[in-house]
C-alpha cells in the first residue's frame, strides 16, 4: 500500500503541490519521496522511466541549496531526449548511449531554469530513439504504455513523460516537440500539451531556436503550462530567434476573458488521407463548446495545407537533421556509430541524407520558409485560431510502427498518416496546443488542437482556460 500522502498529492496539479510546500504542510523530501513511492507502484506497469536518481532528488528537497522558486519542492521528470543535466545520464532512447553510460557535462539552459524555479527531477521519462517517431518504444528501453490502455501508445516522443504526468506519478514533465512531439502524448494522454512558438524557450547551449524543434512541458492544467512558461521563457546567450515579449506573465491569461474570436476549423486531411470518426466528431463537439462560449466557429483553414510539397521539403530537413545528430552523437562517444547501433529507420534516414547536397537542402529550406508565410498570412485574414484534431486516429496499439530492416521507412509513413496536423506548425513556428476535450467509446482521450498566430501563446491559453472552465477534464483518470 502506498502512503497516505502518495495518494492525496497524487492528482495535485504541479500549483497545488507547490502551494503544498510553501504553505509548510508538506515538505520538499515528503513530495519527492511521495512521487518515487508512485513510480515504484505504477512503473512496472508503463515503463514511462529510463533512468532514475532518487537519492539524489532526496538529498536535493531536503537541502537548503533548493532554490526558493514558484515550483519549489515539486518533482518532475526530464525527457531523454537533449535534456542535458550536469552529471545525469542520458541516451537520448539509444542503444549506444545506453551502452556507453553517457553522463551529461553541463546543464542546458532550460534545465538550469527548471532548478531555478525549485522542480526537482527525479529521473528521465522515455523516449524513442533521437525523437524520430511519434511513438516510444526504443529498443534500447522497451516500449511505455498509455495509463489508459496498457495495449496502447502514449505517444511520442515525449511518451515517458506522458505516460508518467497521466498516471499521476508526477504533476508535470519535461517534453520536446520537433513534429508534434508534445502534443500528440498529451492527446493520447489526456494531457495539456502546449507547443510554445519558435524562439520562445532558449534552445541552448547546445540546440538551434531556428530548427523544428521547440521545447516545454505536458502538464494536467492549464495554469501549470502557463506558470511554467513564465518561469522558463526568455533568450539565451547566443539566441538565433526571439519570440515577442509577452505583454503580461503567461499566468494572468489563466482565467482572463479571450472576447469573442473568429475560428476556422479543420476537421479533413487536406492531402487526402483518412480521419477517424472519434477525431471529426471531437471537432464538431469543441466546435459546439467554443460557439457556445462566445466564438464564431465555421470551416476554414490555410490553403497551403493541401500542397504536398512541403511533405517532401520536411522530410529531407527530418532526414537531414538524423544525418547530423548521428554524427554529433559519434563525436560524443567517440567513435563511428554503425548500423548496429541504431534503429533501422534512423540508420536508412542517415544514410539518406548523405545524399542530400547543399542546394537539395537550401532548396527544402527554401520552401520551408514560403510555407511559414503562406500559413501565417492566414492569420492576417481576419482568422483568430485553427481547430483541428490533433491526430487522425485514438492511441494506436504498441507495436504499430515496428523496426523492420527490411522496410525501414514504413514507420515514418505509418506515422505520416496518423500524424496529419502538427507538424506543419513546427515548420510555420506558431504556438499549438493540444487539449483532452473528447473520449470517444472506448473511455479513450481524443485531443484536440488549437493554433494562434506567432508569439500568441497568449491568446491560446486564455481559450484553453475558458474551454477548461466550462468542461473541466482534472477529475478524468486513469485506473492502474
Amino acid at each position: 500500500m502506498m502512503s497516505s500522502l502518495a495518494d492525496d498529492t497524487r492528482w495535485l496539479d504541479a500549483t497545488a503541490q507547490s502551494e503544498l510546500v510553501a504553505s509548510g504542510k508538506v515538505s520538499p523530501l515528503e513530495m519527492v519521496n511521495a512521487a518515487i513511492e508512485r513510480v515504484e507502484r505504477y512503473d512496472s506497469k508503463l515503463n514511462a522511466l529510463t533512468y532514475r536518481w532518487f537519492e539524489d532528488a532526496r538529498q536535493l528537497a531536503a537541502s537548503s541549496d533548493l532554490p526558493d522558486g514558484p515550483f519549489r519542492g515539486v518533482p518532475y521528470l526530464l525527457k531523454d531526449l537533449y535534456a542535458a543535466e550536469a552529471g545525469k545520464p542520458l541516451s537520448n532512447g539509444s542503444k549506444a548511449y545506453k551502452a556507453a553510460n553517457y553522463v551529461s557535462t553541463e546543464d542546458t539552459t532550460l534545465v538550469a531554469r527548471y532548478k531555478a524555479a525549485g522542480l526537482i527531477s527525479i529521473g528521465r521519462g522515455n523516449s524513442p530513439e533521437f525523437g524520430s517517431v511519434p511513438v516510444t518504444e526504443p529498443e534500447a528501453w522497451g516500449p511505455t504504455r498509455n495509463p489508459w490502455d496498457l495495449a496502447r501508445t502514449p505517444g511520442g516522443s515525449s511518451g515517458g513523460s506522458a505516460s508518467a504526468v497521466a498516471a499521476g506519478i508526477v504533476p508535470i514533465a519535461h517534453a520536446s516537440d520537433g513534429g508534434g512531439s508534445i502534443r500528440i502524448p498529451a492527446a493520447c494522454c489526456g494531457l495539456v500539451g502546449l507547443k510554445v512558438s519558435q524562439g520562445r524557450i532558449s534552445m541552448g547551449p547546445y540546440r538551434d531556436e531556428s530548427n523544428l524543434g521547440v521545447e516545454h512541458c505536458v502538464s494536467r492544467t492549464v495554469r501549470d503550462s502557463a506558470r511554467l512558461l513564465d518561469a522558463t521563457h526568455g533568450p539565451g546567450i547566443g539566441d538565433v530567434i526571439i519570440a515577442p515579449t509577452p505583454r503580461r506573465p503567461f499566468i494572468e491569461e489563466v482565467g482572463a476573458d479571450p472576447g469573442h474570436l473568429r475560428i476556422g476549423m479543420l476537421d479533413f486531411n487536406p492531402r487526402g488521407g483518412d480521419v477517424h470518426a472519434d477525431c471529426v466528431e471531437g471537432v464538431h463537439k469543441t466546435a459546439r463548446l467554443l460557439e457556445s462560449l462566445g466564438h464564431h466557429v465555421e470551416p476554414g483553414f490555410p490553403d497551403i495545407f493541401s500542397d504536398n510539397e512541403i511533405g517532401r521539403a520536411f522530410s529531407l530537413l527530418w532526414s537531414t537533421n538524423m544525418g547530423t545528430a548521428i554524427r554529433r552523437f559519434s563525436d560524443a562517444l567517440g567513435r563511428e556509430m554503425t548500423p548496429d547501433d541504431i534503429e533501422a529507420m534512423n540508420w536508412a534516414q542517415a544514410e539518406f541524407a548523405k545524399g542530400v547536397n547543399g542546394v537539395d537542402f537550401s532548396l527544402a529550406q527554401a520552401s520551408s520558409i514560403l510555407f511559414r508565410r503562406a500559413i501565417q498570412s492566414w492569420w492576417t485574414q481576419g482568422w483568430d485560431l485553427l481547430l483541428t484534431p490533433t491526430l487522425a486516429a485514438p492511441p494506436l496499439p504498441i507495436g504499430s510502427m515496428p523496426n523492420n530492416p527490411a522496410r525501414p521507412m514504413t514507420p515514418l509513413m505509418t506515422a505520416g498518416t496518423w500524424v496529419s496536423f502538427t507538424a506543419q506548425f513546427n515548420i510555420s513556428g506558431q504556438p499549438a496546443i493540444s487539449l483532452p476535450l473528447h473520449r470517444n467509446a472506448d473511455g479513450l482521450p481524443i485531443g484536440m488542437q488549437l493554433v494562434a498566430a506567432y508569439g500568441c501563446e497568449d491568446v491560446l491559453i486564455r481559450v484553453a482556460s475558458q474551454l477548461e472552465q466550462a468542461t473541466p477534464w482534472a477529475h478524468l483518470t486513469p485506473n492502474l
